[in-house]
């Protein structure tokens, strides 16, 4: 699909590229052929006026002639058309080719026109003295056309293979983004896949043993329907999990911000989890300071806390420690939890927030999660305008830091 997506931006890119340039070398084009037209009539015109200037030397001309060249001569015919007289510098033309020339331009009936063979324009003049017909050498004008026909296609040649060159760097970096989320989408959907399969089999063939022993009561199979239950709840855990991606994907499910109390949701949160770090020989160490305000939604904040310090439970090893910190430094409020044990290894650590990701296989199922924790993290942080960031290292431990602009 990118690859066909990638060709598609590149035809399309390419299509207006010569479109724009097609049109912008017309409209050069005509307006360069215009111009010649313009100023070879011109050219015949001011002719005119050369000849009753030299016939007339008397005469007043209120404008200044133009001065011309060899291109331009002109035939003088008498009322009666049967006396012609030719008027250039330099001209030398045949008689009877004159004479043929002279009979297409009348017979045509128009005023001015061109004869593409001979490369002339002409203009014809009626006055009481006869009949003045003025030609135009167009072999420079066609010459000036023909080179800027050949520019334009050198020009448009090169300019397209420029654009397709950009146009295959604009395409791979423009989509490089939805290529890595349509990978990320694929990884995605396997992994939820996978992560769905194994509570399912366990469910099924739980549920088969359940059907072999059909006289047997229901306290003396209790044991598979707690395995069963076990997985379903495992189930519903992993789909609300997915659900909660899947809306924030899809921009639904947004925040209500209001002024929040961050220090007491903090410590609504933590002192649940003082019993469990207890239980599983744990130091829960805090430094909270009192009455830090935020602009947030109170349930996602409540949810993102839990989830690192669930995280922190997890992870930490027996008898180690989890410190959790909010502070205020100056318009920022940081908060972070920290623990012991294990660090996650550097070239873990830029991947630890994607879906199902696990930085090593001590990140199984028997830990309660399925890699999701952390991204939904990293989903509510930024739906509360928050970032999140990591730091692993074997002295200072694992850190998990949040900053949040402070309540103004």
């Amino acid at each position: 699909m990118i690859r066909k997506l990638k060709i598609k931006f590149v035809v399309i890119n390419m299509l207006l590229a010569g479109i724009v340039l097609n049109v912008s070398f017309f409209i050069i084009g005509i307006s360069t052929y215009q111009r010649l037209s313009s100023e070879s009539l011109s050219a015949l015109k001011a002719s005119f006026s050369k000849n009753e200037l030299s016939v007339s030397p008397k005469r007043k001309i209120d404008k200044p002639s133009v001065q011309l060249d060899s291109m331009v001569f002109n035939v003088k015919l008498s009322k009666n058309k049967e006396k012609m007289t030719l008027i250039g510098d330099k001209i030398e033309i045949d008689n009877d080719l004159l004479v043929n020339l002279v009979e297409t331009c009348l017979k045509s009936g128009k005023k001015n026109g061109t004869i593409s063979e001979l490369q002339l324009r002409y203009l014809i003049k009626e006055s009481e003295e006869g009949t003045e017909l003025a030609f135009y050498d167009l072999t420079n004008d066609i010459h000036t056309m023909t080179n800027l026909i050949k520019n334009f296609i050198l020009v448009e040649t090169g300019s397209l293979a420029a654009f397709f060159f950009i146009s295959l760097f604009l395409a791979k970096w423009t989509l490089k983004p939805l290529e890595i989320s349509w990978q990320q989408q694929k990884r995605f959907v396997a992994d939820a896949s996978h992560e769905l399969k194994s509570p399912l089999t366990v469910i099924l063939a739980n549920t088969d043993i359940l059907a072999s022993h059909k006289a047997e009561t229901i306290e003396q199979q209790y044991k598979w329907l707690s395995y069963i239950r076990t997985e379903a709840s495992h189930m519903s855990k992993l789909v609300n999990d997915l659900l909660f991606l899947a809306n924030a994907d899809a921009f639904r499910g947004k925040p209500l911000f209001s002024k929040v109390n961050l220090s007491d949701a903090i410590w609504n949160c933590y002192i649940p989890f003082e019993s469990l770090a207890y239980e599983q020989n744990k130091v829960l160490k805090n430094t909270i300071e009192s009455d830090l305000y935020i602009n947030g939604d109170e349930v996602k904040l409540k949810q993102l806390v839990m989830i690192l310090l669930d995280n922190a439970c997890k992870y930490t090893d027996k008898n180690g420690q989890i410190h959790v910190c909010l502070q205020q430094k100056q318009d920022k409020v940081n908060f972070s939890v920290t623990n012991s044990g294990t660090p996650i290894a550097p070239q873990h650590l830029p991947h630890i927030f994607e879906r199902f990701y696990r930085a090593d296989k001590s990140r199984t199922r028997e830990t309660g999660g399925y890699g999701l924790g952390l991204s939904i993290a990293k989903t509510i942080a930024g739906m509360l305008i928050g970032r999140i960031s990591a730091a692993s290292s074997p002295e200072e431990g694992t850190t998990f830091t949040v900053v949040f602009p402070a309540y103004k």
